[in-house]
């Protein structure tokens, strides 16, 4: 199979979002045909340059925007055109101060009550993938875009423990665009601080959930986001 003529990405850029823009263009000019299978995760870490990881990331997005579907063991496919979702966001939009509070008001809503859920329907399994997460966020890579991913890993994995596939959907639909975000805070405070911050309140998380307490649970979701906010010097507006 051919591969797309992929541009090469600039590191300096949010690596996940830019692949998937790239990948996203290829679709909607039709050189990847509806129902076509993408090339292998393999093959887009060595042509963009990246990890492995990072492509996942970006193949996630595009799967929670309906372009692509994967199918376990098989790989990644364009979605058929009938089947695509018509909800989208533009990273660019969020460039308006506005529009960025909204979305992260919805954020707020979303994962305060996916944290009350995960309390309650969470697995072992559910809390070994976190304790993943949570160890490539406080390992050699968390001061570099590998931490973020792991921070945006973390959230979909508590989203994932709801048991609800619409909460996954739409909080891995936002988490891709709340990176910029996350971004955005590192490069205006000390990145110490800021990460170890970060890092001790997704652990915070983490064992409110493993309590099967879910008012606890959403409060230290809250504190969490309500912490990110403040970060970007976001007035919420939220009761």
């Amino acid at each position: 199979m051919a591969v797309a003529d992929f541009s090469q990405i600039r590191r300096s850029e949010h690596l996940p979002a830019r692949i998937a823009a790239e990948i996203s263009r290829e679709i909607s000019e039709g050189r990847i045909a509806p129902g076509q299978k993408l090339p292998t995760e393999h093959l887009l870490a060595k042509t963009f340059g990246v990890s492995r990881s990072v492509v996942r990331e970006a193949i996630a997005q595009l799967r929670n925007e309906g372009l692509v579907e994967t199918r376990q063991g098989i790989g990644a496919f364009a979605t058929e055109i009938e089947r695509r979702q018509s909800i989208r966001i533009e990273q660019g939009n969020l460039s308006d101060p506005d529009s960025f509070r909204s979305l992260f008001q919805l954020r707020m809503a979303l994962e305060v009550e996916a944290a009350g859920l995960a309390a309650i329907h969470h697995t072992l399994d559910d809390l070994a993938k976190l304790d993943e997460a949570l160890a490539q966020m406080t390992g050699a890579e968390k001061w570099t875009e590998q931490g973020i991913v792991a921070d945006l890993a973390f959230h979909r994995l508590v989203a994932s423990a709801t048991r609800n596939e619409y909460f996954l959907q739409f909080i891995s639909f936002i988490a891709e665009r709340i990176h910029v975000a996350i971004n955005a805070a590192r490069a205006t405070a000390i990145l110490e601080e800021i990460v170890e911050i970060t890092i001790a309140e997704h652990v915070a998380i983490r064992d409110a959930i493993a309590t099967r307490d879910p008012a606890k649970a959403k409060k230290v979701m809250r504190y969490h986001l309500e912490g990110a906010a403040s970060r970007l010097n976001l007035q919420l507006e939220m009761q």
